[in-house]
């Protein structure tokens, strides 16, 4: 072999072997994701996993940008309702891959909706398809339907990675593959040699998998934060909660988060606000969103009377708040906001006073 290919030959291994790396910087979110389908973090070292991305993220990025902007006003709603269901809410990123949140797209097999249902299975989870009626198109109805659908496959599969693939290509044919395969590893029922699924739904599962990490990096600017390469990023914590407290959560020395966090004096958050932000290491944000719960607005603390608002051009959520008198925290709790962002034309429920309610009505 000539020096020119065996140099040639050596900076393709290096860079195949780089590549992971570069995932797991690109995608910090990914070890959240996979813990979310039941995935062993492995995967992300799965050669063929390693060869969709390639192909496969920059189209999946535009995808998720026109679909987010498309749903950006459902998502909210979809959300609460995995939640109180009981299913992680990366699942809306099944609807995604599904629909693009388009609530009234038609397959070319005739599945409707944000969740693609067929009309057998529409009816099965009392979903009503007639003529003049299809509440697959209905977004409410639809994800309630999901959830209860992929609730069962759970049940039925044991993780969540093989409900999404049972999703796609139906229960028979993953009871098979798994049957086949002697074993339910997801490395091996997506093995393309193997071919114990169809083509189809091997690519579903890497295409869910892929946008969730695109998804979620981004969404709370993760992308941006690892690009500045600074190792750090703000969460917002309850002023009840002690620095210390996030320490012991989050599995970080006390010491290095009280210096990282200087201006709380013996690591205790002043009460003049409600909440206050506080600086962890990248590597630990998946474990606070994860194992730190926000204690929501006590009932006797919130506003007796309802009104609503439209968002209009440059309003934020503290303008709102400021425009009735109203609790900004008050607002995110009614509408489920779990980030602080407003949707140009959505529609607020604000709780506010009954003097702010009558002026508002009159």
């Amino acid at each position: 072999m000539s020096i020119f290919y065996r140099f040639l030959y050596v900076c393709i291994i290096a860079t195949t072997s780089l590549f992971p790396l570069s995932l797991e910087n690109k995608y910090p979110s990914y070890a959240y994701v996979f813990d979310e389908f039941d995935v062993d973090i492995s995967y992300l070292y799965n050669s063929e996993f390693i060869d969709f991305v390639k192909k496969n993220e920059h189209g999946l990025k535009k995808f998720y940008k026109r679909s987010l902007t498309r749903g950006e006003s459902l998502l909210p709603m979809m959300q609460g309702l995995l939640i109180e269901d009981g299913v992680s809410d990366l699942f809306i990123y099944l609807s995604m891959i599904e629909s693009g949140f388009s609530t009234n797209i038609v397959s070319p097999k005739k599945a409707v909706g944000l969740w693609q249902f067929m009309p057998a299975t529409a009816r099965q989870y009392n979903l009503t398809v007639c003529q003049n009626y299809d509440e697959r198109c209905d977004a409410v109805s639809a994800t309630t339907a999901a959830m209860k659908y992929l609730t069962k496959l759970h049940k039925q599969f044991g993780k969540w990675y093989l409900a999404a693939m049972a999703y796609n290509c139906g229960e028979g044919c993953v009871e098979r593959a798994i049957k086949k395969a002697k074993t339910d590893d997801l490395a091996v029922l997506t093995n393309n040699q193997s071919k114990y699924l169809p083509k189809e739904t091997r690519d579903y599962i890497r295409k869910i998998l892929l946008i969730a990490m695109i998804g979620e990096s981004s969404l709370i600017g993760l992308d941006e934060i690892v690009s500045n390469n600074n190792g750090l990023i703000e969460v917002e914590i309850d002023n009840t909660t002690s620095v210390q407290s996030i320490a012991k959560l989050i599995n970080i020395d006390n010491k290095k988060l009280l210096a990282l966090n200087a201006m709380y004096k013996n690591g205790i958050l002043p009460k003049n606000k409600k909440y206050h932000k506080l600086i962890i290491p990248i590597e630990k944000v998946y474990a606070f969103y994860l194992r730190y719960e926000m204690p929501t607005v006590k009932e006797a603390d919130q506003r007796s009377y309802i009104i609503t608002h439209q968002v209009k051009m440059g309003e934020s959520l503290e303008s709102v708040a400021q425009l009735y008198d109203a609790d900004k925290d008050e607002i995110r709790v009614a509408n489920h906001l779990e980030y602080p962002f407003l949707q140009l034309e959505s529609i607020l429920v604000i709780p506010v006073s009954q003097k702010i309610f009558e002026q508002v009505s009159q």
